[in-house]
């Protein structure tokens, strides 16, 4: 029986079931949680690196998105939230659409 231990979506262990097998799940508690969210991230990132055309690219950040969606309530933050502070981020710094690449800066 391969063991997994990771975070998996939520109807994973329903989907399992309907295929017959059996499995072992526990629920984590809130910092383990946010730890396993924060590996499961760094998982999807490599994922979406490694995609090669858009149809992945979007499952791929499907996935990022829902996990940054389940993170939120444990930091006591809503979608809302993160909007407007990734808003107020870009009114003041900008965004990444212009696909700008700094070089150097000269030092004063």
């Amino acid at each position: 029986m391969p063991v997994y231990n990771k975070l998996v979506r939520d109807l994973i262990p329903q989907v399992i079931e309907n295929s017959g097998s059996k499995f072992t799940t526990r629920t984590l508690d809130p910092s383990e949680h946010l730890t396993e969210i924060k590996k499961k991230l760094h998982e999807e990132v490599q994922e979406f690196q490694r995609t090669m055309n858009h149809i992945s690219a979007l499952e791929e950040l499907a996935d990022i998105l829902e996990l940054i969606h389940a993170a939120l309530p444990l930091h006591e933050a809503t979608y809302e939230d993160l909007e407007k502070v990734r808003i107020a981020k870009k009114q003041k710094r900008g965004g990444f659409e212009k696909g700008i690449y700094l070089i150097e800066v000269e030092d004063k």
